[in-house]
């Protein structure tokens, strides 16, 4: 949706697929409100050998010069880009690091993969520093860095916001939120979260989570929740549109992920001003300068407990810390900054397919006219 909004429109004509169908989440209902056409393959989950078919057809009625793909796409992209012309660049984004990228599909997705990227022409493109180590590590290849992006002034709110978002949904003006926006899948770890915050509740007991995302560990971590006896202290908010109120009316965001790539949950809370805690994994540490929060091992929970607990209180600290992400952001999270990137790539690599193509002609020319003459 970034990349789509920021695009220079005076070089780049943008159009999105969706492999599945309209779904009703808010990123649709936006890009529909800013006049992007998207096209909706209508997808069945799992593998759906049908809408290989249909990609390929959408993809000939666009007859796109770029082909950007996203996490799952690629695999179905692949046949429509098998008989594309050099004159047709394709790129796709790494947005975990690559062991993880494709976990429930490791046995034939992941062979698919580097056989793109390293006969099909396929650019990959590494969201940090090491998702890029991970994809050289896996596949062979170096990758382009092009660190996410969001529009940052989106997720600034005034104080008064914050206060009034937790009026209307009963929270209380005094409470401790610590924010943990993220789908509710094992790489981000909520059973950990909710077990460092239980160790924190007794001594601070003003602390509240919110938890945002919705996903297929809802049940367990709901029953997790009763069994710590934190049904008061946790609240499952389920997918929203509301994401800059919820970090307003947050005093702190809370990450526990096993792994990541380069989260935007944490770009989206120091935008908002908020101080950071969150396991040190993937591109986390390059998004969080020492001063902008704590970072704490994977899988520790006493460690999480005390970097929430330090937070929890000390309200300076959490000030402090919050005004220095909110400036770290302003200066390396821009969208704009992201797309620009993208379309510097866009064009270099759409010139070197160029000359490439323009090389092979003169070969194939030059041993026509060799075995002409002899």
């Amino acid at each position: 949706m970034h990349l789509l909004r920021n695009t220079d429109r005076s070089r780049f004509e943008p159009a999105a697929l969706s492999l599945f169908g309209p779904s009703g989440y808010p990123i649709e209902t936006a890009l529909q409100q800013d006049g992007f056409s998207i096209t909706y393959l209508g997808k069945k989950l799992g593998l759906d050998i049908g809408t290989l078919g249909k990609l390929a057809g959408a993809i000939r009625a666009l007859k796109p010069q770029v082909i950007h793909t996203h996490m799952g796409a690629l695999r179905y992209a692949l046949p429509a880009l098998a008989f594309r012309g050099r004159d047709v660049l394709a790129v796709h984004t790494v947005h975990n690091l690559a062991q993880y990228e494709l976990e429930d599909e490791l046995r034939f997705v992941r062979p698919m993969h580097g056989f793109a990227f390293k006969h099909m022409r396929v650019v990959p493109v590494a969201i940090a520093t090491s998702v890029r180590e991970s994809i050289a590590h896996m596949y062979g290849v170096e990758a382009p860095l092009i660190p996410n992006g969001i529009p940052i002034s989106h997720y600034w709110r005034s104080t008064e916001t914050g206060r009034r978002w937790r009026t209307e949904n009963r929270v209380g003006q005094n409470d401790i939120i610590f924010a943990c926006v993220g789908r509710l899948n094992p790489q981000k770890n909520h059973r950990l979260l909710l077990n460092a915050l239980a160790r924190v509740v007794p001594k601070a007991p003003s602390i509240r989570c919110l938890i945002v995302g919705d996903g297929g560990l809802e049940s367990e971590l709901r029953e997790q929740t009763a069994a710590l006896s934190l049904e008061d202290r946790v609240s499952f908010l389920g997918m929203r549109s509301d994401i800059p109120e919820i970090l307003a009316a947050a005093d702190a965001s809370v990450l526990s992920s096993d792994w990541e790539g380069n989260p935007l949950a944490v770009m989206e809370a120091m935008a908002a001003g908020k101080p950071i805690v969150a396991t040190s994994v993937g591109g986390v540490p390059e998004l969080v300068p020492e001063g902008a929060g704590l970072l704490v091992p994977p899988k520790d929970v006493e460690a999480l407990a005390q970097a929430m607990y330090q937070l929890a209180s000390d309200p300076g600290l959490r000030i402090r810390m919050g005004s220095a992400a909110f400036e770290y952001a302003q200066r390396e999270f821009s969208a704009a900054m992201m797309t620009r990137r993208y379309e510097s790539l866009y064009v270099a690599e759409l010139e070197e397919n160029a000359h490439s193509a323009a090389r092979i002609a003169t070969e194939k020319c030059d041993c026509h006219r060799a075995a002409k003459g002899g």
